[in-house]
Parts: structure tokens; C-alpha cells; sequence
């Protein structure tokens, strides 16, 4: 780990960092929080969902990128919503979607289903300047076997990312299943780890076992705790 805390600079980290705010419960002064973070760490983006978008762009014009969810946090919406919804967000100028895999269509081993839902997301929006669609397999509620199917489905459907959860539902990203997501990807896809990263070391280690992605409603203090790793070195 220590490599890993040489070699990134600060800036490095948090450039691989989507700096997230999907808490229900959040109010317009926690965005001003996490609008300001975004801006004085430089984070990848801020991710938030479609209905804060416009309350963004109101305080910060074009100064970040911004991520919205899709289908989020269940997956089960149809395709034909799941499309408007990122027609939408693409629309508003959004630079990432992270939508969820539909998991009953998946579980049921409807793998056509589960890839035109993505496939029909992909294509509606990279044409309208969409740089990355990330799928949310949610990894806690398969096998690591259906980890590995999911993660070729996605690669199949023209996807950017496979991602491991929403934190919605109980389950955390762990080193093991970003690492087993990273080798089913054979490089054809990124993986992007997020579910419980709230430490510097946390996100070390999902890095360290493959993810180029960290998604965390944490990025302050991951941040900050980087710098104190680096100091002591």
C-alpha cells in the first residue's frame, strides 16, 4: 500500500473519485457542502440524482462535472424509462450515468433482457456527449459466479464501467469482488468500486485490487486522510 501512496499525488486520487450525494434525506445546504468539495479537492464529479441537477448548474454553472443515477437504487424500472431518465440527464449536459442492472431479469437468466436494458441507455446517450455509462451489478446479491456473467454482459452491451453497489441495499464493495470484477473484465471494461469507501485506506485498496473508479460519499475525508498517509511517509 505504501507504493500506492507514493506513486498518486492527491490530485491523482482525486481525480478518480465520484464525489456522491444521493442521500434522500439531503437538503440544498448539503449540496453547497458537496458542491464546494467537489471544486477544492477536484474530484471526478459530483453524483447526484436528476432532480438536483438544476439546483447544481443554478450554483455551479459549468465548473464540475456532474453524474447522475439511473434506474437507481433497485433496478427494476423499465427500459423505456430508464432511457428517459438518461435522455433527460443527458439533455442537462451530464458527463456520467451510473444506471442498475435490472437484477430480476438477471437472476431469472434473462441475459438478453439485461443487456438490450443497458444497450438501449448506451445508445441514447453517447451521441449526446455522455463520456461513460457505469452499470451497478450489486454485487452483494450474487454469486461470485453471477458477478463474473454480469460483468460480460455489461462488457457485451457497451457499457464503460462495471460497478459493485448502490449502498442502498446493505452491501459494501469489498477487495475480493473488485478484484474478481477487474479479472472478468479482461480489460474491456473499468471497474468502479463503491459501497461503504469512507477512509483513505479504503479506497487504496479497492485501487490496489483494480478499481479506477471510487465512488464515496466520502471523498472529503478519503481525501484528507490521504494527505495525512503521504505526510507520514
Amino acid at each position: 500500500m505504501s507504493e500506492l501512496v507514493e506513486k498518486l499525488s492527491v490530485k491523482d486520487l482525486a481525480a478518480m473519485i465520484d464525489h456522491t450525494l444521493l442521500k434522500p434525506d439531503a437538503d440544498v445546504k448539503l449540496l453547497d457542502k458537496y458542491i464546494e468539495d467537489t471544486r477544492r479537492y477536484g474530484f471526478k464529479l459530483l453524483m447526484i440524482p436528476l432532480s438536483l441537477v438544476d439546483r447544481v448548474l443554478e450554483l455551479a454553472g459549468r465548473t464540475m462535472e456532474i453524474g447522475v443515477v439511473v434506474g437507481f437504487p433497485l433496478g427494476n424500472t423499465s427500459t423505456r424509462t430508464k432511457v428517459a431518465e438518461a435522455i433527460d440527464a443527458a439533455e442537462h449536459g451530464v458527463s456520467e450515468i451510473d444506471m442498475v442492472m435490472n437484477i430480476n431479469m438477471f437472476k431469472s437468466r434473462n441475459y438478453e433482457y439485461v443487456k438490450r436494458d443497458i444497450r438501449s441507455v448506451v445508445e441514447a446517450v453517447k451521441p449526446k456527449g455522455v463520456k461513460a455509462v457505469k452499470v451497478i451489478i450489486e454485487t452483494g446479491l450474487l454469486s461470485d459466479e453471477e458477478k463474473k456473467t454480469a460483468t460480460q454482459l455489461v462488457a457485451e452491451s457497451g457499457a464503460d464501467y462495471v460497478k459493485t453497489c448502490t449502498g442502498f441495499l446493505g452491501s459494501v464493495a469489498t477487495v475480493h469482488d473488485v478484484s474478481l470484477l477487474y479479472k472478468a473484465s479482461s480489460g474491456r471494461i473499468s471497474v468502479k468500486a463503491s459501497g461503504g469507501i469512507r477512509r483513505g485506506l479504503d479506497a487504496l485498496a479497492m485501487i490496489a485490487a483494480g478499481a479506477s473508479r471510487i465512488g464515496t460519499s466520502s471523498g472529503d475525508r478519503v481525501i484528507e486522510d490521504f494527505i495525512s498517509l503521504k505526510e507520514e511517509m
